[in-house]
């Protein structure tokens, strides 16, 4: 019998922060203490639609993802599928021979919760801080109220519209490249 994959939803939006620590506060103001910091290294690789990406969270743990976003400026809707590895370097060496890497995007976030948002401030390198909204629907969720509830969370952090971004940051890594 075949495993059907069933694409998860999430309301998103990314913006760029000048002030790490009152951020930090401000955030903690609203959704308390973090619940887990973590390094990430997420490796990106061609596709011919959407986003693929290796993301490694330790030698035996990692997670292949998948997604499709469109790039704006506002809170949009990502459908995205993850799977589970126990060996993401032998993963990363077969998508590596199919696909050819993209570009790698190492970060350490720090991960908030607010009922079904998740929060990231997340310190990246080569590009600097930033805070991404990621509000969890279920399936029957309605994406306008994701949007509301990611509106309403960047409002109540101080994010101005002038500081969301429009693109992934693997796409501001190749924007300096270029």
């Amino acid at each position: 019998m075949d495993d059907v994959v069933a694409f998860r939803r999430n309301v998103e939006v990314k913006a760029r922060i000048d002030d790490w620590e009152s951020t930090r506060a401000r955030v903690i103001a609203v959704a308390g203490q973090p619940i887990e910091k973590v390094r990430q290294r997420d490796i990106f690789f061609h596709t011919s639609r959407g986003r693929l990406k290796l993301r490694q969270l330790g030698p035996d743990r990692g997670q292949l993802i998948y997604y499709e976003r469109p790039d704006a400026t506002s809170a949009t809707t990502s459908h995205y599928v993850i799977y589970e590895t126990v060996a993401p370097a032998a993963l990363r060496e077969a998508l590596r021979a199919a696909l050819a890497e993209r570009a790698v995007v190492s970060k350490e976030r720090t991960l908030f919760l607010v009922g079904n948002t998740r929060i990231h401030l997340d310190r990246v390198e080569e590009l600097g801080d930033f805070l991404e909204l990621e509000v969890v629907l279920d399936p029957t969720d309605d994406e306008a109220g994701g949007r509301r509830t990611a509106a309403d969370l960047l409002k109540r952090l101080g994010i101005r519209d002038d500081r969301l971004l429009d693109c992934a940051y693997v796409d501001l890594l190749a924007d300096r490249e270029t």
